[in-house]
């Protein structure tokens, strides 16, 4: 039991940070965003309502600068007003928002909110133990190295997520009569709209995966779709 003390207090403390982000995420969320009025946009999420055979998709704007969207752990869909600032300056389309939207609800409808939950307690559980046992041989760069190595598997999983999320939102996108079109044009503009920084990254430390990585992954699963014999 005590040589188990270590690995129980680290996972009560992995429990502890992710109540507490799940909670803070919540409240900034609530107290910032609004009800998605934009009737371009609403109209395409509407469409893909329709295909999936639900009554409607509720959008909200989240009101920061950023261009991003985001799913909440109770399944809510939010794009950020920096994104809806993009749009009204023709930067991107409304066809690329409901890209981003079809992203989002395949993040809730594949489980991976929930499941970034269970990755997120996981990681901080790695996080405290690696650093407890490397800080005692390697006292000067132990907790880097343990950091190092959590990032790299909650990385590692995130990006499987973004892939699946992708393959999602392109199902829906032709079903809805979209296209992935849009999702392409999307990616091919993120570069220059997010301002990323992550280019000397290497992809394994990467939350999202390269972009050009998505597109070949959204082709090839349009290729295989369309063979004759597929389901299209």
């Amino acid at each position: 039991m005590i040589k188990l003390l270590p690995l129980m207090l680290a996972v009560l403390y992995a429990l502890a940070m992710l109540g507490f982000s799940t909670w803070r995420t919540k409240r900034v969320l609530d107290a910032n965003s609004r009800p998605l009025t934009d009737p371009e946009i609403t109209g395409l999420a509407d469409r893909m309502a329709t295909a999936l055979e639900v009554p409607g998709i509720k959008v909200n704007v989240f009101d920061i600068e950023a261009v991003n969207g985001l799913a909440a752990a109770d399944g809510r869909i939010f794009l950020t007003r920096g994104f809806l600032d993009r749009k009204a300056r023709g930067e991107v389309s409304a066809e690329e928002l409901a890209s981003v939207i079809a992203h989002e609800m395949g993040h809730v409808a594949l489980g991976h909110t929930r499941r970034r939950m269970i990755d997120f307690t996981g990681q901080n559980a790695v996080f405290v133990m690696l650093s407890a046992v490397l800080s005692r041989y390697l006292p000067f760069i132990g907790v880097w190295i343990a950091n190092l190595i959590s990032t790299a598997l909650m990385a590692r999983m995130s990006q499987r997520d973004e892939f699946e999320a992708d393959a999602y939102a392109s199902a829906l996108l032709i079903k809805s009569g979209i296209g992935t079109g849009p999702q392409k044009s999307l990616f091919r503009k993120l570069g220059s709209l997010t301002a990323t920084r992550s280019e000397g990254l290497p992809a394994w430390l990467l939350s999202h995966p390269k972009l050009e990585a998505r597109i070949a992954a959204i082709e090839a699963n349009e290729a295989r779709w369309m063979r004759p014999g597929q389901i299209s």
